[in-house]
């Protein structure tokens, strides 16, 4: 059979968004009560049960979850912060709003994920902490990284943005440090739209969180207009604006209900990828880790460039010319203009992350997909590829 090029586009990311979300929404609209109250609290409670955690507090991102957390654990000014140059900007962004600066460790050949080896060797009299990023879903090698933090006195804050479903020898990602951040983006794994999500059993650090993720009240604003009646708050410490409304709980409600089932439909189509494009000149990620789960946020293959007689952003264009979206995950961070500039970044400081910038492209992952879509994707990259 001649190839045929697909007819509509496929847009990169498009979640899978179900009756019961747009029935949920609908019915907060109609409550009046759009802001952070009853849905947002019914799914911080749902998000808890699910990572295991003794508290989940909702916030407006992943990247306010990450700023606030650290606030709250007491890092700013003077203090080091070590993670992987190999994420979205928001990791090594919070760091900087948090008054502390970001250190970057290279990361894995393979996995991509910071490599603890190399962690061990930024460590300073400053650092105070380290954030591992969980690439693509796929779990850091935790159990030596939080073994450097404990010897060397620091804590763990985990950016679970990828990694809602991801274990680690039986215990869930974003439950083994200090505290761990999620994100809702429309893109992930379970989607707000905006939104985000930062889990801990500390007590005192929920505490703090709570009240920074809104303005440094002491109550927050569904206790204070609820039909408890109102009841005064004070402002406790200049927090922000950053919590969570019951419009994007709404839709997260339900996405949560069927986060399980979304994954198992992901695997359906990473399989098929696999089984379909082993034999192409591109590296297709490596199985996940004995004892661990992937999330499968991400399928990102490496482009062997030496073979295919083009760049990555050219074959992303002769995807976009037929009709299939893609993204890149990610330009590392020493190499945007901000971080090269301000800290004097050279290519090869982080090698394996700077050729993993150069070669990696992430094709359509999501619930939404049919099978029909992903034999779509398939066909396009083995007709670019010319197999």
């Amino acid at each position: 059979m001649s190839y045929q090029r697909r007819k509509e586009f496929l847009v990169f990311g498009a979640p899978k968004i179900e009756q019961a979300e747009i029935d949920e929404v609908v019915a907060t609209l109609k409550s009046g009560w759009l802001g952070t109250g009853p849905k947002t609290a019914r799914f911080e409670g749902m998000f808890q049960e699910y990572i295991g955690t003794k508290h989940a507090l909702a916030v407006s991102s992943c990247t306010a979850g990450l700023h606030i957390a650290m606030i709250a654990a007491g890092i700013g000014s003077g203090d080091e912060v070590i993670t992987t140059p190999l994420t979205f900007a928001a990791t090594a962004n919070a760091i900087l709003h948090a008054g502390a600066q970001p250190v970057f460790a290279d990361v894995e050949p393979g996995t991509l994920n910071l490599d603890p080896a190399q962690v061990e060797r930024r460590i300073s009299p400053r650092t105070k902490a380290v954030i591992p990023v969980h690439l693509y879903g796929r779990p850091c090698a935790m159990s030596a990284l939080l073994e450097i933090a404990e010897r060397h006195k620091l804590m763990v804050l985990e950016d679970a943005a990828h990694a809602i479903e991801a274990q680690y020898h039986g215990r869930k990602i974003g439950a083994m440090g200090l505290a761990g951040c999620f994100s809702f983006y429309v893109t992930k794994n379970v989607v707000t739209g905006e939104g985000g999500m930062v889990v801990t059993d500390d007590p005192e650090m929920a505490n703090r969180i709570k009240i920074l993720s809104l303005h440094g009240l002491s109550a927050d604003a569904w206790k204070r207009y609820s039909d408890f009646g109102y009841r005064h708050y004070e402002v406790v410490f200049p927090g922000f604006k950053s919590n969570m409304t019951d419009i994007q709980a709404s839709l997260g409600l339900h996405q949560l209900a069927r986060v399980e089932k979304n994954l198992q439909r992901r695997e359906e189509i990473w399989a098929r990828y696999e089984a379909a494009l082993a034999d192409l000149p591109m590296d297709l990620p490596p199985p996940p880790e004995p004892d661990t789960r992937h999330a499968r946020h991400l399928y990102a293959p490496l482009l062997k460039l030496d073979r295919i007689g083009m760049t990555r952003d050219e074959f992303m264009h002769k995807l976009q010319a037929e009709n299939i979206g893609s993204g890149v995950h990610f330009v590392s961070l020493h190499l945007q203009k901000y971080y090269r500039e301000t800290f004097g970044y050279q290519p090869q400081d982080f090698p394996v992350a700077c050729e993993a910038s150069q070669r990696t492209v992430s094709l359509p992952l999501s619930a939404r997909l049919s099978d029909e879509d992903a034999d779509d994707v398939i066909r396009a990259v083995r007709h670019i590829l010319g197999a």
